[in-house]
């Protein structure tokens, strides 16, 4: 179970702006003296413990997994148990706050944790060497992979249509055999309909937390967080387990259902809100573009409805490039829901409808059809503005190469994803000739020279007309992105009738 959680979403050019002159001494000092001491035996110990994990799985098959552990592989779990526990001692990891009871295996063989918002949620796998269930692609990690081989995991594939259901499948038989004596896993663990144990996590750290760690997973900062966390004197992480939920006759029909209250107690253990965006909805909240979303977007709602009618990720580019085109040879900008189904050449359905009612705001039976081109491009690519920006050129300039005001109203709150934005201020500034129009050009040339044109011309307010837009200022501990979900359901209705929701 992969707990989605709140935190503010903090940007790399932000995320280690370190104003107070304590912290930068401290720092200063830590890099010269503690940080390259602790690298180096944290190392030390990963590598140490190599040679036992490598031995232990040679030879290793499926069979194996159904037979109790032999006294040699007890002997290795309890060494390799002590070496991993000295590699977190060397980065700092102290003390453990374990809170709670941890279940007998003929209590609760499955384990539920959350969130999963940094590398150093291996603590718990650690400690317990229980099988988890994690990407393929981990198994290729240097030395770390072999490690992670030798607790038997179950691979999940992101490029394999069927990998959820052969993980599921995997479960099902590891439990039949009952020789899951530990089991924690993301995904899952709600199929079997059998007794879990929730486990929470918590990093109560102040120079870097949890909410950092989930950007490198997108490819920021990578060595900058192990730097500053190996820079802490002393990094905290607490391990709660909480009691076992048995599910009712319901939920064990139910796996959603299961799962869905599950989540609930696991989150009011952390003191946080739920939401269901997916791992792809937080990167598209946290894409570094020149248009960072504000906190009342209605994008990612446009991301699940784009999911649903069975768009991939993966051929989501080809997919624009067919609908541009299109949308540029039509003869008309305003379609209704059936041009709009054979537009996109899928049959009517009530996720359709949904998509057509986020561009149809003001309930007219029509929409327009290069809105859900601006959406999808930023979907698709939503860390390379311009390049969406030049698309929106290409479909409302007109025979000159040029846009108005008003267009440039359009393209921006259909790209950000809300009801009103005031771009007077932005556009006078392109437009410095006076000229009442600008192509693309212009405003390329301006974001070069501006490249922070959207904090300066749209999240603030220069125009003092309270036209500014907000970004999400929510705290929350052991994040991954930051909240936009409704805070009710009237909201919620409200806010589908948003531009874009």
């Amino acid at each position: 179970l992969l707990l989605k959680v709140c935190a503010p979403a903090p940007s790399p050019s932000s995320l280690f702006k370190i104003t107070h002159l304590f912290l930068v001494l401290q720092i200063a000092f830590m890099t010269l003296t503690l940080f390259p001491i602790r690298l180096f035996f944290a190392a030390f110990m990963m590598l140490l413990a190599w040679p036992f994990a490598f031995i232990a799985s040679m030879g290793s098959d499926e069979q194996e997994l159904e037979k109790p552990l032999s006294w040699w592989r007890k002997v290795v779990d309890v060494l390799l148990k002590a070496i991993m526990r000295l590699m977190w001692l060397a980065g700092g990891f102290h003390w453990i706050s374990v809170k709670g009871r941890r279940a007998l295996p003929a209590e609760a063989a499955i384990l539920t944790v959350a969130p999963h918002s940094s590398y150093f949620d291996a603590i718990p796998v650690t400690m317990t060497f229980a099988s988890i269930v994690m990407k393929a692609e981990s198994k290729d990690i240097p030395v770390w992979g072999t490690l992670i081989k030798y607790i038997r995991p179950v691979f999940v594939s992101r490029s394999d249509q069927d990998s959820r259901r052969k993980t599921v499948e995997e479960i099902k038989r590891r439990m039949i055999f009952g020789f899951l004596t530990r089991y924690m896993c993301f995904l899952g663990a709600f199929i079997p309909g059998v007794p879990v144990q929730p486990v929470v996590l918590r990093y109560p750290n102040k120079l870097v937390s949890s909410a950092c760690f989930i950007i490198n997973s997108m490819g920021y900062l990578v060595l900058e967080i192990l730097w500053l966390t190996l820079c802490q004197l002393h990094n905290s992480v607490e391990i709660e387990f909480l009691p076992v939920y048995i599910p009712s006759e319901e939920e064990r029909k139910n796996p959603a259902l299961y799962a869905s209250n599950v989540r609930r107690v696991m989150a009011e253990a952390l003191g946080v809100s739920v939401t269901d965006y997916t791992f792809e909805d937080c990167q598209l909240a946290l894409a570094e573009g020149q248009l960072r979303l504000p906190s009342d977007t209605c994008l990612l709602e446009f991301a699940k409805l784009v999911r649903s009618l069975g768009l991939k990720t993966e051929n989501l580019e080809g997919d624009l490039d067919k609908y541009a085109e299109r949308a540029m040879k039509m003869e008309k900008e305003k379609i209704d829901l059936e041009e709009f189904s054979a537009y996109l050449e899928f049959p009517v359905s009530s996720t359709l409808e949904s998509m057509f009612a986020l561009f149809d705001e003001n309930d007219s039976g029509v929409i327009d059809v290069r809105e859900f081109v601006i959406a999808l491009s930023v979907v698709c690519k939503p860390s390379k503005t311009l390049e969406t920006i030049q698309l929106a050129f290409q479909l409302y300039q007109s025979e000159k190469g040029t846009i108005l005001e008003e267009d440039l109203a359009l393209i921006l709150k259909t790209a950000m994803g809300v009801s009103q934005i005031n771009v007077t201020h932005l556009f006078r500034a392109v437009d410095e000739e006076e000229k009442g129009e600008i192509t693309y050009d212009d405003f390329h040339r301006f974001a070069e020279l501006h490249p922070h044109f959207a904090e300066d011309y749209l999240y603030s307010d220069p125009m003092g007309d309270g036209s500014g837009l907000e970004t999400s200022s929510r705290p929350a501990p052991n994040g991954i992105c930051t909240d936009f979900s409704p805070e009710n359901v009237e909201e919620k209705m409200q806010c589908l009738q948003k531009k874009l929701n």
